[in-house]
C-alpha cells in the first residue's frame, strides 16, 4: 500500500472545493435529528443520578434524622433514581430512532445531491 499517495489524496480532498452550503446543511439536519434525543437523555441522567444521590445520603444517615423511616425513604427514593438511570438509555434510543425517521427523507436526499456531484 502506498501511504504517499494515499497521504496526497486526504490532503488533495482538504482543499479541493466543495459545495459548502449542502454540507453544511446537511450537517444541520443531522444535528436537529439527533439533538432532541441527546439533550433529554442527558438531563434524566443528571436528575436521575441526583435523585439516587439523595437516597444514599437519606439511607445512610448524612442527610435527614436518622430514623428508620428516613432509612425507608432513602432506599425507595434512591430505586426511583435507579430506575431513572436504568430506563434513559432505552428511551434515548427510542427517540433518536424517532428522530432520524422524520428526518430520514431531507437527509437522505440531501447526501444523494452531495455525492452526484
Amino acid at each position: 500500500m502506498n501511504t504517499d499517495r494515499i497521504y496526497a489524496e486526504q490532503l488533495a480532498n482538504e482543499y479541493a472545493p466543495k459545495d459548502t452550503s449542502k454540507v453544511i446543511a446537511l450537517r444541520k439536519l443531522d444535528a436537529k435529528a439527533k439533538l432532541p434525543a441527546i439533550v433529554f437523555t442527558y438531563s434524566l441522567g443528571i436528575v436521575s443520578s441526583l435523585v439516587a444521590g439523595i437516597g444514599m445520603c437519606l439511607s445512610m444517615n448524612v442527610i435527614g434524622s436518622g430514623t428508620q423511616t428516613m432509612f425507608i425513604l432513602g432506599v425507595v427514593i434512591g430505586l426511583i433514581g435507579l430506575c431513572g438511570i436504568g430506563v434513559n438509555y432505552p428511551i434515548y434510543l427510542k427517540m433518536l430512532a424517532k428522530g432520524k425517521q422524520k428526518y430520514a427523507y431531507e437527509i437522505m436526499q440531501l447526501a444523494n445531491e452531495i455525492s452526484e456531484k
